[in-house]
């Protein structure tokens, strides 16, 4: 699987308050048709209109997983992104609320390998989480402690667009 035959033209939108955030995703994700908003009634005006590959939302400043929801309605995947909300809860609650993956903000300089490896596996109608675990697993695990292995993941024959 090659990234830019996997990201070519897949619509992407973007939701974080951040303007910088945005710009840098936008740049990651040049070979994707990418459409930003900056805060939730953007951000929902757009799911409630507009047809994505995937949604990319951050769960802090834009209502993010209210945002979810809707995009969960509309049968799109969504990744969560974070750096304030880095919880064993938000992760959980994005496994439970049907999130595909769950990125931190550190792992900017790393999008678009992510994205690649989270369409593709959406693709094939699974989430990235077992993927997530493998790479970014022993960090987490570093940050929360014991609590990293209460983390309950969905099992891939659960997943439905």
């Amino acid at each position: 699987m090659s990234e830019a035959n996997v990201l070519s033209a897949r619509r992407i939108l973007a939701v974080d308050d951040e303007k910088d955030v945005l710009d840098v995703i936008r740049e990651e994700l040049e070979l994707c048709q990418v459409t930003t908003a900056e805060d939730f009634d953007a951000a929902k005006k757009l799911l409630e209109t507009k047809s994505y590959d995937l949604v990319i939302l951050d769960i802090m400043g834009v209502r993010g997983f209210d945002l979810l929801e809707i995009a969960r309605a509309k049968r799109l995947p969504a990744v969560m992104l974070t750096a304030h909300a880095m919880t064993p809860e938000s992760l959980q609650e994005s496994i439970d609320k049907g999130a595909v993956s769950f990125l931190p903000k550190e792992e900017l300089s790393r999008l678009r390998e992510f994205i690649a490896e989270i369409i593709h596996h959406v693709d094939e109608g699974k989430t990235h989480w077992r993927r997530l675990a493998e790479r970014l697993g022993p960090r987490f695990k570093e940050m929360w402690g014991k609590v990293w292995e209460d983390i309950k993941f969905p099992p891939e024959s659960r997943i439905t667009w």
